[in-house]
């Protein structure tokens, strides 16, 4: 798993590169908008031109009319007519330009969130349990459809002003060529300052990515409703809010020495290109006394030279803004590359639903980690049986249904499910023989009978006698009927009124499970949350749910075990023992200390 780091992504031809890559996401986009884009901004640029000629046109023809040099309004109204139609195109242009680029930041947007959902379902488990790939993923998420749309209005802007001053320059020139020749030495240092700013501004942000995850984290245990009362009750609110406000004074502090670095250049280069633009419009203003010059080139000199230093000042801030958004835009490509390790789609598909697994020589070790979470682990478990995986905790058994599963992939050994190994069988094809209550399992925030039909969405979804039939089986039916809308009650609080407890999410979480017609029951502490009588209910009907499935069971509680056919015993990373409960006690190893220290702790005759 190879993330890249920013340093790749700040030379030119990377960032050419990406412009192309981005240039043609916008075109594939909507050809018709992006073509609207360009034409109005092209429009735009050819408009200070016009105004400039339209104006000397009309002050020479008034100065004529006045100087006798003609009695007719034919000029005067040619250039009045003129600058009318420019401003009727500037105004358009201006409103087509908003619109155009409006229209097109939300395509952008829904195409690149929605690259960003299919790519980050297409990633296996592993890079979410990775911190770099979480800081790569919050950087792609920084509004990257923002950041598309501001590249490319900042490159026709650029482009505009660009044409703005070429055409300016060539009139300028006509009147006096000093200008050209002062503006330039100006502006050169001017660009590459302000391309010097935008790195610096992306690498610091850049550099946030961590600090900004923690401060969403903060920011998160005063809001959501799981977090708060321990915070409260702990008093713990102080403490936080004083790290989360250390570092937005840090980010606070950074970006102030930005601004002032960035007042300071931009004043610099005003003061003198204003100075510059000024000390040339004395010399024209003498040349028209002199008679080299009409009235009109002094007319249109001064405001053409001040519009040309904006044009040289807008442009270079539109395409270093351009450069800058560019560096944002490549967090989101660097995202979009990173490869999955498995294809989700390619392989085999299972041909019969037996739910056979057999599990040979695996070793497996988290990224990071210098010891195996499992050692040369080998065990089968035939169709129809139901086994649990007991031991402590860091044993390894979750990891272990992780593997099977194919969340992880093994370091050493395979995986074989129904006689194929795991890794050529297509992974949409062997999820969908699998249901997996996780032990942090999901509480959607949707109705009941939608967190029932999430098991299985296409089967069962729009069929409500299913997802009754389902909560019916597994005994929650008269559970759910007692709440406010039955199956059509919104669960959770961010968006309804009405929750569960942590034992009644786990009874509907069970009831997804079972809403699959899968061959292979993975439970990962399915009764952790349930009291007694709940769980008594569940596992009374358990034979009748899990009948013709393989099914696998993670529980610290015996009650739960002791219904396994079979029972496998991890300590350290390694299968120690298996057999029936019976068996295992009997044995008087591992399991019957785990089971004694069981009946102590419930202050068990037996142990007295």
């Amino acid at each position: 798993m190879k993330l890249s780091s920013q340093s790749s992504y700040t030379n030119l031809r990377n960032l050419w590169s990406n412009a192309r890559w981005t240039l043609a996401l916008t075109w594939s986009t909507s050809r018709g908008l992006t073509t609207g884009a360009i034409g109005s901004y092209l429009i735009q640029s050819l408009v200070l031109l016009g105004f400039a000629l339209s104006g000397r046109g009309i002050v020479n023809a008034v100065v004529n009319h006045l100087s006798h040099v003609t009695r007719d309004f034919y000029d005067l109204f040619f250039w009045i007519g003129i600058g009318l139609i420019v401003t009727i195109f500037d105004a358009v242009s201006r409103f087509s330009i908003r619109l155009f680029i409006q229209r097109l930041e939300d395509e952008i947007d829904l195409k690149i969130t929605a690259d960003i959902l299919s790519h980050a379902d297409r990633l296996e488990l592993s890079y979410f349990e990775n911190p770099r790939f979480q800081d790569t993923m919050e950087r792609a998420r920084q509004n990257p459809a923002n950041k598309v749309s501001q590249f490319i209005n900042s490159t026709l802007s650029a482009i505009t002003n660009i044409i703005q001053g070429i055409s300016l320059i060539g009139l300028l020139v006509l009147i006096d060529y000093l200008i050209v020749l002062l503006m330039l030495p100006i502006a050169i240092p001017y660009l590459f300052y302000q391309w010097r700013l935008s790195k610096t501004r992306y690498h610091l942000e850049y550099s946030r990515a961590t600090k900004r995850r923690w401060t969403q984290y903060f920011l998160t245990l005063f809001t959501n409703h799981h977090s708060v009362p321990e915070v409260k009750i702990l008093g713990l609110g102080t403490y936080f809010k004083q790290k989360f406000y250390a570092l937005m004074c840090e980010f606070r502090d950074q970006d102030r020495k930005l601004y002032f670095h960035s007042f300071a250049v931009n004043l610099v280069f005003a003061v003198v290109s204003i100075a510059a633009a000024y000390a040339v419009f004395v010399r024209v203003a003498f040349r028209v006394v002199g008679g080299i010059l009409t009235v009109g080139d002094a007319a249109i000199f001064g405001g053409a030279a001040i519009r040309l230093r904006a044009s040289i000042e807008n442009a270079i801030g539109a395409f270093t803004d351009a450069l800058e958004q560019m560096l944002y835009v490549s967090n989101l490509i660097e995202f979009l590359n990173i490869k999955p390790q498995m294809n989700m789609n390619d392989g085999l598909t299972i041909p019969s639903g037996r739910g056979e697994i057999e599990v040979k020589k695996v070793t497996f070790t988290y990224p990071g980690s210098k010891e195996p979470a499992l050692k040369d682990i080998s065990f089968y478990i035939k169709p129809g049986e139901t086994v649990a995986l007991v031991g402590e905790n860091g044993a390894g058994k979750t990891t272990l249904v992780k593997l099977i599963a194919r969340l992880y992939d093994p370091d050493e050994g395979s995986i074989w499910f129904d006689g194929i190994d795991v890794k050529e069988l297509s992974i949409v094809s062997l999820h969908s023989k699998i249901s997996f209550v996780f032990q942090t399992f999901g509480r959607y925030e949707a109705t009941v009978g939608e967190n029932i039909a999430y098991g299985d969405l296409r089967q069962v979804m729009d069929h409500p006698e299913k997802i009754e039939q389902i909560a019916r089986l597994a005994r929650v039916d008269n559970m759910i009927q007692a709440m406010p809308q039955g199956y059509d009650t919104m669960l959770g609080r961010m968006f309804g009124e009405f929750t569960l407890s942590e034992g009644q999410w786990q009874q509907i979480a069970l009831t997804r499970a079972f809403a699959r017609d899968a061959t292979l029951l993975i439970l990962d502490e399915p009764t952790s949350n349930l009291d007694a009588r709940s769980e008594y209910e569940l596992f009374s009907r358990f034979q009748e749910i899990a009948r013709g499935r393989t099914t696998i069971l993670i529980s610290h509680r015996f009650s739960t075990v002791s219904m396994a056919d079979r029972i496998l015993v991890l300590d350290k990373g390694q299968i120690v023992e298996q057999g029936s409960h019976q068996e295992l006690i009997a044995q008087g190893r591992h399991y019957a200390s785990l089971f004694r220290l069981h009946l102590r702790q419930m202050n068990h005759p037996m142990i007295r």
